[in-house]
């Protein structure tokens, strides 16, 4: 099997200091943040950004920020979320995307999200993956459900989705698709060929879930975005001791983690501008 790509996801939209107290907040404690999970094994980072309050913001200065010092300090893959917050509108959410950043998010349905509603109805959909091709940014399709999945390889009968394709399968959110076994392997059945694939596990589901992809020749994100904890009763002390956690398993399973640009040529990206 081949290596293992590890994302790591430092900050997210909802996650706070209340629940973390090592969250980095600001694009230069994202940065450095990220120069660790890098060093400890991440290919790619997965971001989100945050304003002088610390909410999260989808404002292209601030990622601009966050990315300019990532690339100061190493050459992983910077990956922004089109996802925001639940609310924003589609400008706000497709305004990083302005940045050409390597990769962006692509999430191809609708979830119920807690209590409230993540809406991507298809034709929204269809215009973000019309923009980050005409900017040169690969989609990671993010999938919640499995309809999700299907809605993707529609995209990709119609053109719209050129391969190959990477997905994120991000099970166990309150109201997606359950973070079992059975889950993950019937998503993974379902992919089109030469497709690869990415789990996130949320909350206590992150560990099992990352070490089913790393045992199934997936790959995985980590991060606080994700689950703030490192076992039960126990914060992690930052994104990179979960990233180190993954590339041991993956160390003992024979696998090896993935560079940035090992990850670009698996992925199909080209040379980092």
């Amino acid at each position: 099997m081949s290596k293992v790509i590890i994302t790591v996801a430092p900050v997210g939209a909802e996650t706070t200091r209340g629940d973390n107290p090592n969250l980095p907040l600001t694009p230069e404690e994202i940065a450095e943040d990220v120069h660790l999970a890098w060093k400890s094994g991440a290919a790619i980072a997965h971001l989100h950004a945050r304003d002088s309050n610390g909410e999260g913001t989808q404002e292209p200065e601030v990622y601009r920020r966050a990315m300019e010092a990532i690339r100061r300090r190493c050459d992983i893959i910077i990956q922004v979320s089109c996802g925001g917050t639940v609310g924003m509108t589609a400008e706000e959410r497709a305004a990083p995307l302005s940045l050409k950043p390597e990769m962006a998010t692509l999430t191809t349905g609708s979830v119920n999200f807690g209590e409230e509603v993540f809406a991507n109805p298809y034709p929204l959909i269809v215009e973000f993956a019309k923009m980050m091709t005409e900017r040169g940014v690969k989609p990671e399709v993010e999938v919640f459900d499995s309809g999700m999945l299907q809605t993707a390889l529609v995209l990709m009968d119609k053109g719209i989705l050129s391969p190959p394709v990477h997905f994120d399968f991000v099970l166990g959110v309150p109201g997606g698709m359950a973070a079992t076994p059975r889950n993950l392997v019937h998503l993974v059945e379902g992919l089109p060929s030469g497709a690869t694939w990415t789990v996130a596990g949320i909350g206590r589901h992150e560990l099992p879930m990352a070490a089913m992809a790393v045992a199934m020749g997936g790959h995985v994100r980590v991060g606080f975005e994700d689950n703030v904890y490192y076992e039960k009763g126990r914060l992690a002390e930052s994104n990179a001791e979960l990233v180190e956690r993954v590339a041991r398993i993956a160390g003992e399973l024979g696998r090896g983690v993935a560079t940035p640009n090992e990850a670009r040529s698996m992925l199909g990206l080209g040379s980092p501008s």
